[in-house]
């Protein structure tokens, strides 16, 4: 998450770093971590049409970036979906049900993109049982190029405040084939008060915050060598941990300055809400959990392609004893007896955000 000037501002406390050496200006230049978004200009590029589809997958939507998703290539016109055990979170989903639901978006990111060279793709899930391998997909020619193809290379979650502007009645239409559309103000304030005391039960729950916080890449060279977790870069927060303002300790403390500002800065985006979408399922498989991750991730291109920006806030979701009673809330407001919500996402109108960091095809190939 590359911070904007104004939150950092907001995290020096209403304090000012003046960069007022000649240098200041190659150092802004040069804070971009490159290595770690060159997946970006990479995707695509690939003449086997398995390595063309995956290019564009591993850009999908993941909990906490982890990119848990590992690739065996089998024959010439086939490859086997594993997932990458390391990259579990065992405090912040301990029976892995996002991790699942990030393996779907992958999964349909990858459909997605075959059809762009008019390959579909045949996915079997579990071939093995729920313990094996995800997946087995074989690639077959004749498919038509789906309609979102388009909006990969565009797609963000946006985390920053959006703008007051309704969605419109058209577009709210448009995106109830995925979930269920909240804007009624009733509905939307009581949503806000859910995601907000889910997301400070997470941060006051010591080890549900250290996982994140072990998860943080703080600068351009943490970036480059582990673009997975949660990137922390750009010149001016560059400037807080030179400082020694801005470190994992103090982002440890819920008494520091830094987390407080932290506080203040997620208050205002989660306050800055119009509308709210959720998806469910009949159950909570871990067919259905790659059913709605597959699901998530169209709703994420749909909502970029009608210039919409979403942003997921699903940790009244999380399933840590802690959160049981925000679980329990969410459920009750957002979904009917015996279904599960598996995702939840603030959905409006924000600003441009940049790419987050991706591991390369080849690191997450088995036996290229």
């Amino acid at each position: 998450m590359t911070v904007s000037r104004r939150k950092t501002l907001a995290l020096l406390g209403g304090g000012l770093i003046l960069a007022a050496t000649a240098s200041a200006g190659a150092f802004v230049a040069t804070r971009s971590p490159e290595k770690a978004l060159q997946p970006w200009e990479k995707a695509g590029t690939y003449d086997d049409p398995r390595l063309f589809a995956l290019s564009y997958a591993l850009l999908a939507p993941n909990p906490h970036n982890r990119q848990p998703w590992l690739i065996e290539l089998t024959g010439d016109d086939a490859f086997r979906l594993h997932r990458d055990e390391t990259r579990d979170l065992p405090h912040t989903d301990p029976h892995l049900r996002q991790i699942f639901v990030g393996l779907g978006c992958f999964l349909e990111q990858m459909a997605i993109a075959a059809t762009i060279k008019g390959f579909e793709a045949q996915i079997d899930l579990f071939p093995d049982g729920l313990d094996g391998p995800i997946a087995d997909v074989r690639l077959i020619e004749g498919a038509k190029a789906d309609r979102l193809a388009d909006h990969i290379m565009d797609r963000r979650s946006c985390k920053e405040p959006f703008q007051e502007k309704p969605v419109p009645t058209a577009l709210q239409d448009e995106l109830r084939q995925y979930g269920s559309v909240w804007t009624k103000p009733g509905d939307v304030a009581r949503i806000k008060t859910l995601t907000w005391d889910a997301w400070m039960t997470e941060m006051n729950t010591h080890r549900t915050l250290k996982e994140s916080v072990e998860l943080m890449r703080m600068g351009k060279a943490e970036i480059n060598a582990n673009p997975d977790g949660i990137d922390l870069g750009g010149p001016f927060l560059e400037s807080l941990m030179l400082a020694g303002i801005l470190t994992r300790e103090n982002q440890l403390d819920p008494t520091s300055t830094g987390f407080q500002e932290g506080v203040k800065i997620y208050t205002e985006m989660l306050n800055a809400t119009p509308a709210y979408i959720s998806l469910t399922t009949a159950g909570n498989t871990r067919f259905e959990q790659i059913d709605a991750g597959r699901r998530w991730l169209r709703l994420n291109l749909e909502t970029t392609r009608l210039g919409l920006a979403l942003h997921p806030v699903s940790q009244a979701l999380q399933e840590f004893e802690e959160m049981a009673p925000h679980y329990a809330e969410a459920h009750r407001l957002l979904a009917k007896p015996g279904e599960t919500v598996q995702m939840l996402g603030r959905l409006g109108y924000g600003p441009a955000t940049p790419r987050s960091p991706r591991w390369s095809l080849e690191t997450r190939i088995m036996n290229g």
